[in-house]
């Protein structure tokens, strides 16, 4: 684990660390905000998985999170979205196939079965490497991001009973197995039979059992992408509902789908966490 930048922030240090991933078969980039608190103690962990065409550096530089993480004192681990580098397959010309649209999925379709295993990324190497290197970080953990990193957030969380204090999101791709953004990833990493696809989708996860004791979602009802049918919370509250599995969901009057409306939430986001991992 490299040390490749170190910013003074709010009271704390933003990191950026680069690594050989055994998942990725690949080098891999994150970064990781350290509030004031942990130069005394040990500190809780918000992990951040940001969306399509995004890297780690767009939560970091456009949401605002660490004046309120220092506050709450709370170190954010923002991983990148995808594998990336020259042997790193990719679609160029489509920005939701390839790289910076891993999906959080483990894929098992050639090509792709190489390198794009986000999901062991997220929720096994990446939480060991920090653990181990950064003891200050002790293992209390929660999870949030944003669109793709919404979906990845949920289905992490419910895959994982116990892992995360909490999960939240912001206008998470809620079913993507009926969705074009889901369908277009999902047959390309994991091939062709729709039932596979299942263990990666909160809402079908919902529907066979999987349970969370709360999830928190803002969506903005001016978001460009739920108005086309990518994002699809109304088949997550209905699972939800059914299956008697806490949800706080919040239709944010006229946001859309941009960083603006994250930083608009987001400390109220970071102090729900907070209080879970207290």
């Amino acid at each position: 684990m490299k040390l490749v930048e170190s910013i003074k922030e709010s009271g704390g240090f933003l990191n950026r660390y680069t690594h050989e991933s055994a998942s990725c078969r690949c080098s891999m980039t994150f970064s990781v905000f350290l509030p004031p608190q942990a130069t005394d103690g040990r500190v809780p962990a918000l992990y951040w998985l940001s969306g399509l065409t995004c890297t780690d550096d767009n939560f970091r530089v456009k949401a605002g999170a660490q004046r309120y993480a220092a506050e709450h004192g709370i170190a954010l681990i923002i991983p990148d979205t995808s594998p990336r580098g020259a042997n790193v397959p990719d679609v160029p010309e489509r920005y939701d196939l390839g790289q910076g649209a891993g999906f959080y999925v483990n894929a098992t379709q050639e090509p792709w079965s190489t390198h794009y295993h986000l999901y062991d990324y997220v929720t096994a190497e990446l939480p060991a490497l920090v653990e181990q290197h950064l003891p200050l970080i002790p293992g209390v953990r929660s999870i949030s991001g944003h669109s793709m990193g919404g979906h990845g957030a949920l289905i992490c969380a419910l895959k994982n009973p116990g892992m995360y204090r909490s999960v939240s999101a912001f206008a998470p791709i809620c079913h993507p197995t009926e969705c074009g953004w889901g369908q277009g990833c999902f047959s390309a990493y994991l091939g062709d039979d729709k039932s596979l696809w299942e263990a990666y989708d909160a809402t079908c996860l919902i529907r066979v059992g999987a349970s969370i004791p709360e999830i928190f979602i803002d969506q903005g009802t001016a978001d460009e992408f739920l108005l086309e049918g990518q994002l699809l919370p109304e088949s997550l509250a209905a699972a939800c509902q059914q299956a008697e599995v806490p949800l706080t969901l919040r239709m944010q009057a006229g946001y859309d789908h941009s960083y603006h409306f994250i930083a608009t939430f987001i400390g109220e986001h970071i102090a729900w966490h907070a209080q879970a991992m207290a």
